[in-house]
């Protein structure tokens, strides 16, 4: 005759030192995973009681939207500031797309020159591995969720939309920037922020650039060479043509004391999803397409001196 007795195996028994210990590990290694996030990532500490940031002060916001100051000066947003929270939840969104891009709302608000990005939201919409289309059901979704974060007492606005170039780096095709021209025409103020899920992951530090448009038949002062990166020679075409018809704003990161727990409950699921991906020296498609590109660019400009 046999009893049903609960057995506990000594590995997962939670009183065994062995699985205290290895808890503690991984626990220490999560929290050194994430300072070196927090400083590769340049990310601001808000110690104050106030956080200024986040406080929205609607008379302010409305004045400056107004006053249209970006009608005088297209570069008038020069910097964005945006908050570890809303930074995280893009990524986890972008990496949960994989080779296919993903789009997702901006919450924030504007200071002097300065778009605050306190938030995002993922957007239903249909991606493909070179494009995001926005159909009928985002822009319902888009409304409602106006509509819902004004009942439970969220004043902050949309102030922009986030897309992902997976593998191919950060900057604005035609369709993007015929997307954020659109935007800026009717919903001012506004911005494009475009993130690099798979660069994200080969080099740790976030892979994201900001982004307006200048209105139309504006044409730009000559600002020299901007910051190298690398762009594929099936695109490169792309970026040629529209380069000069949207800027790049100043990117900075913060956290406060005020958005801790949130923030903790993100990274924990950040960097679960982090160890469970598969390396970047381990995705040999990706590989595979760098080798590509690279030789096809040697080629181009072989024949280019020839």
């Amino acid at each position: 005759m046999t009893t049903n007795k609960e057995i506990v195996p000594q590995s997962i028994n939670q009183n065994s030192p062995l699985t205290n210990s290895s808890l503690n590990n991984n626990n220490n290694t999560s929290t050194n995973a994430r300072e070196l996030w927090e400083t590769e990532n340049n990310v601001e500490s808000i110690l104050g009681p106030i956080d200024e940031y986040f406080k929205y002060d609607v008379k302010i916001h409305q004045s400056i939207v107004n006053a249209k100051p970006w009608e005088k000066d297209p570069h008038y947003f020069k910097w964005i500031k945006i908050s570890a929270v809303a930074l995280l939840k893009m990524l986890i969104h972008a990496r949960s797309g994989g080779n296919l891009e993903v789009m997702g709302l901006l919450i924030g608000k504007v200071a002097h020159q300065t778009m605050i990005v306190v938030d995002s939201s993922p957007l239903p919409v249909e991606g493909t591995e070179t494009r995001v289309n926005a159909q009928a059901e985002a822009y319902e979704y888009m409304t409602t969720y106006k509509e819902v974060v004004a009942r439970v007492g969220r004043t902050e606005n949309v102030l922009g939309w986030y897309h992902s170039h997976p593998g191919y780096g950060c900057w604005l095709s035609g369709i993007d920037v015929s997307t954020q021209l659109t935007n800026q025409t009717y919903q001012e103020p506004f911005v494009a922020i475009v993130i690099d899920p798979i660069r994200t992951i080969s080099s740790g530090k976030v892979n994201l650039g900001a982004f307006r448009t200048y209105p139309v038949g504006y044409r730009p002062p000559d600002d020299g060479p901007s910051e190298y990166q690398s762009i594929p020679m099936d695109k490169i075409e792309d970026f040629g043509v529209h380069c000069k018809h949207y800027y790049s704003l100043e990117v900075s990161h913060f956290k406060s004391v005020l958005d801790k727990r949130l923030l903790d409950s993100l990274w924990n699921k950040y960097w679960v999803n982090t160890l469970s991906s598969v390396s970047i020296l381990a995705q040999p498609d990706y590989l595979a397409g760098l080798t590509k590109d690279l030789a096809e660019k040697v080629e181009h400009a072989g024949s280019s001196v020839s």
